[in-house]
């Protein structure tokens, strides 16, 4: 259920929003709006309002909706005279254009409102410290270490976690070398990562994972126990906190399941923390056999545990001009992120497996409201920025499609003739029905998989 309705939330604002841009614009405009309409098919829910009478109408098939404006090629009934000049149609084209672009504008404007309001509010992220990394990763090997903060990117600013993965996802989206700024006991430096050999799809980890570059932790937490396993034997249990093994402090929990999987048959002597309680317990981990990716096989110790991440959380919070530049920068980024990724997907060089429908929109809008209402809307504004890009691109039947006519109209002096138009928007909605229809095949191969 709260799936479903923060999809059903995200989905509304999403519409809402973008229609009340044409509509808005339109009326600026002076023209005549027939109906304003949530979803499409068979109305559900009739209500006329303003001197235009104008239909505010609830749908069945709420995966969209329009604005109705009056049209000489869209009525049967003759329009009269006084109202001829509130006709779209009759319209100047800087009129008709300026009204197709405030839908997808208002997409943008949403984005850059939930982020300056975010960001003036404060967001909850840890602190761009970065743990130890792995030895064979490019981050070890370009000389990086553990306990060092990263404070620029690129020249970037960072001051959070939040920033690190987004400013290496869009280097990794271009392929672009990333300076990072690190600072520790003795001063700051600086380290070039190559992103070269990184992929952004969704078969791999994040552009930070795949550098090696990771968060710093605190103690791990236990988040489950298998039952009858050695962990349950030795009295851990979910919630406690496992401080150090033997000697060793533990900061991660890939530093405790790495410490375990190296000590197959071997006592480990834990030390435990449960609520203000501190004591030592032993478990053994037992010895399994395990398949790497290069098919050789490989005895691994387990203590039937899952641990779970814990991270030092701090609170960022912008001044409210900072946090509206930050917003509008944000939203800029996004924007030709989005445009990246779709040229990529058009060039062959990103697989059709990474467009993503409905499906894995409500499955993130659900995962999204379970980690709090700023991860929501933080979501809802990802999505209207895709909404505004995906509006915009020169497909007939979309905004920008329309667009592309206008620009048309204006380099030849008239409107292109009526059967071109149809001839594109039969085209346009071919293209949109194939997206559509790898979008949804990927969902259910996700679900299934």
């Amino acid at each position: 259920m709260t799936t479903l309705f923060a999809f059903l939330f995200v989905l509304a604002m999403l519409i809402v929003v973008h229609e009340l841009g044409h509509y808005w614009v339109a009326r600026w405009c002076g023209v005549k709006v027939l109906r304003f309409s949530i979803g499409f098919g068979k109305p559900l829910w009739i209500k006329r309002l303003g001197p235009d009478r104008t239909e505010w109408v609830l749908s069945l098939i709420p995966l969209g909706g329009y604005v109705k404006m009056l049209d000489e090629r869209e009525t049967e009934q003759p329009i009269t005279p006084d109202e001829m000049p509130r006709a779209f149609n009759r319209q100047p084209v800087a009129k008709r254009a300026l009204i197709v672009l405030a839908g997808p504008a208002a997409n943008f404007l949403l984005a850059i409102t939930v982020y300056w309001v975010t960001n003036v509010m404060g967001i909850t992220a840890p602190p761009a410290r970065l743990a130890q990394p792995d030895a064979q990763s490019l981050a070890a090997q370009a000389g990086i270490e553990g306990d060092e903060t990263i404070v620029a990117i690129n020249d970037d600013p960072v001051r959070s976690w939040n920033d690190v993965i987004w400013y290496l996802t869009l280097a990794g989206s271009a392929h672009e070398a990333v300076e990072l700024k690190l600072q520790n006991g003795t001063g700051v430096r600086q380290i070039v990562l190559s992103t070269q050999t990184t992929k952004l799809d969704e078969a791999h980890l994040s552009i930070a994972s795949q550098l090696g570059l990771e968060v710093s932790q605190l103690a791990p937490l236990v988040g489950f126990v298998k039952p009858d396993s050695p962990a349950q034997r030795a009295g851990l249990q979910e919630g406690d906190l496992i401080l150090a093994v033997g000697e060793t402090s533990m900061r991660s929990p890939r530093q405790l399941v790495e410490l375990i999987r190296r000590s197959p048959g071997l006592s480990l002597h834990l030390i435990v923390q449960r609520g203000a309680d501190s004591f030592a317990l032993d478990v053994t981990p037992v010895a399994e056999q395990e398949t790497q990716q290069n098919q050789s096989v490989e005895t691994v110790g387990k203590i039937g545990l899952q641990p779970r991440p814990q991270y030092d959380l701090r609170e960022v919070r912008y001044g409210l001009l900072d946090g509206g530049w930050q917003a509008v920068q944000r939203t800029w980024q996004t924007s030709f992120f989005n445009l990246r990724m779709l040229g990529q997907l058009v060039s062959g060089q990103l697989s059709l497996k990474n467009l993503s429908g409905p499906v894995t929109i409500a499955d993130y809008a659900g995962q999204s409201a379970r980690l709090g209402l700023g991860q929501l809307f933080a979501f809802l504004a990802v999505i209207s920025i895709s909404l505004g890009v995906l509006n915009l691109l020169p497909i007939p039947t979309l905004d920008g499609g329309h667009l592309l006519y206008y620009l048309a109209e204006i380099s030849f002096g008239k409107p292109l003739p009526l059967r071109v138009q149809e001839i594109g928007q039969r085209v346009g909605i071919a293209v949109l029905l194939m997206l559509m229809t790898v979008a949804l095949f990927n969902d259910i191969a996700r679900l299934i998989n």
